[in-house]
């Protein structure tokens, strides 16, 4: 099992392995990540809305600090995302109040965290509420060719990458997934409400991973074909096309549109039967497992095919370093950028999260 898993977590690339090795994370600096809500505070409510900054700590840290300091249980603060630990990030909470006085937030600050703004707001943060993350990310150690890396920079930039689940939604060597799969396949008992929600997405992202990794091999990754899902840019509105719609490769080409794949759950898919059947054969040796997840009471949804980075740009210093600069939507990874770019060692020594 362990080495099935080692294979298929490494799905392959839309441009081939990378000529250029880089190592990322050697410094908390080297991995900004700023959430942008895409919203403003309401000015008034029973939640305090806190943007914090934070390094060297995961998110549930904060969430114990903020339980601790307003003496509320920590079901009452919210949040969009999970962030990286050994990176710099600027991330929002909401902490539910309920008639409680302001605490002192600045009683929460030391040299890994700061509190940068504060407003009252009506309703809690839950996941996936943000428009998205900006990246600002340092490669240190180039090793490869400028040119050859400059063509993946300007591609990746034209027509964005595969949206993979990155490597830390399944854990170190795959442990998120193994639990999963344990649990899941009635070898390993159920695991705590917390860690149970964890190995559920954990195990839909994995098939989400393999139902992408082979429409990457098969080159069909980017246009929707007939009978395949689309999904509108920057929304959750989708459509089966069947062909005869007007426009579709266009559309797909401008990013107006992206081929969406499935989220597994219960519920009625819309792809054709011939495409249905397509799936069903790629993931047919984890049918277990999706009706596994079926049975947990998930519902079907879907996911774009392709992920692409606003506001794209790089600067090379002169010291063998990249610094990259960029925006992902809601849900998008980093590391699905960068794995696309270079072969890349992770410096860091703390547990990841993602950069959702």
């Amino acid at each position: 099992m362990t080495g099935q898993l080692k294979l298929s977590l490494d799905w392959p690339r839309a441009g081939g392995t990378p000529g250029t090795r880089a190592l990322i994370r050697v410094h908390a600096e080297d991995f900004e990540v700023e959430e942008t809500l895409g919203f403003v505070a309401d000015g008034d409510g029973e939640h305090s809305l806190l943007q914090i900054e934070k390094r060297g700590l995961n998110t549930a840290d904060i969430v114990r600090g903020l339980s601790r300091l307003a003496a509320v249980p920590e079901r009452d603060i919210g949040y969009c995302g999970l962030k990286d630990k050994h990176a710099v990030t600027r991330q929002w909470f909401s902490v539910g109040l309920a008639g409680r006085a302001e605490p002192d937030w600045s009683r929460l600050e030391d040299d890994s965290i700061r509190v940068l703004q504060q407003h009252r707001h009506r309703r809690k943060l839950r996941r996936g509420v943000h428009r998205g993350n900006r990246f600002r990310l340092r490669l240190r150690e180039l090793r490869g060719e400028r040119d050859e890396l400059e063509k993946k920079l300007q591609q990746l930039k034209a027509v964005g990458v595969p949206n993979y689940y990155g490597e830390q939604r399944f854990g170190r060597a795959g442990g998120n997934l193994k639990g999963a799969l344990g649990w899941l396949t009635g070898s390993e008992r159920t695991p705590r409400r917390q860690r149970k929600s964890l190995y559920l997405s954990t195990a839909r992202s994995f098939l989400f991973n393999e139902l992408l990794g082979a429409r990457v091999r098969e080159e069909c990754w980017q246009i929707p074909q007939p009978g395949d899902v689309c999904i509108l840019s920057g929304s959750s509105s989708f459509f089966a096309c069947d062909g005869s719609e007007p426009g579709i490769q266009e559309r797909a080409a401008a990013a107006d549109l992206h081929l969406g794949l499935p989220l597994w759950g219960s519920g009625r898919r819309a792809a054709s039967a011939a495409i249905q059947a397509q799936e069903n054969a790629c993931i047919g040796a984890w049918s277990g497992l999706c009706q596994a997840l079926e049975q947990q009471g998930l519902r079907l949804a879907y996911r774009p095919a392709r992920l692409i980075a606003d506001d794209f740009c790089w600067q090379f210093c002169d010291d063998d370093q990249l610094q990259l600069n960029f925006e992902l939507v809601s849900g998008g990874f980093a590391t699905a950028v960068l794995r696309e770019l270079v072969l890349h060692d992770d410096n860091s020594t703390g547990e990841q999260a993602s950069g959702e």
